[in-house]
């Protein structure tokens, strides 16, 4: 059987980011953001109301500050308690998954998206010409305190009660009970 443009992505095959399903969820994430971020902060519970249309799975007490930016919304998943602080990008095309308790620095972009590196097999036609995209979804457990300006790299699994310094680019995994900062990020010590 045929795999839709969706099952690919979310298997992380290569796949085609304009098929007409991935747009249509990809428009009702993008009207639903606008909405969000354009909500007076005192709104909450209308804001929660967006969020739960929006994502995956949103925990109690979830808060997200505006703006926020995603891809498809429905490929995340957030646990109780967590914290976002304003200017988060999450590209969604596979699954992003944030446990409890996480503080999200400002500007922390997620990213489950990727290209080969060659553009001889990055861009094909067949029979519109087009890049190839790839996937690998994001795990981050509970406890996790994610300083801002920092970029979380597909395939990345973040353990629980983990901190991420400030600017770091992590681009591979981190164990649990460790604080983890640089460019690349490493760990630098247990806490």
């Amino acid at each position: 059987m045929l795999k839709t443009e969706k099952q690919k992505m979310l298997a992380g095959e290569a796949y085609n980011s304009r098929d007409p399903e991935l747009l249509e969820r990809y428009h009702f994430a993008r009207k639903l953001l606008l909405e969000f971020n354009q909500m007076s902060s005192t709104e909450g519970d209308k804001k929660i109301g967006i969020l739960k249309s929006l994502l995956g799975e949103v925990g109690d007490g979830v808060w997200i500050e505006a703006p926020f930016y995603c891809d498809y919304g429905e490929n995340i998943r957030i646990g109780r308690n967590s914290f976002f602080n304003f200017n988060c990008v999450l590209l969604d095309d596979n699954l992003i998954s944030i446990g409890k308790n996480a503080l999200i620095g400002p500007y922390v972009q997620i990213y489950t998206a990727s290209h080969p590196l060659s553009a001889k097999d990055r861009i094909i036609k067949d029979p519109e010409e087009r890049y190839l995209t790839l996937t690998k979804p994001v795990s981050i457990g509970d406890n996790v305190w994610i300083g801002g300006n920092t970029l979380i790299m597909p395939g990345v699994t973040i353990g629980s009660n983990v901190t991420i310094g400030a600017g770091s680019i992590v681009t591979r995994d981190i164990p649990d009970n460790s604080l983890a900062l640089g460019n690349p990020c490493r760990v630098v010590r247990e806490i």
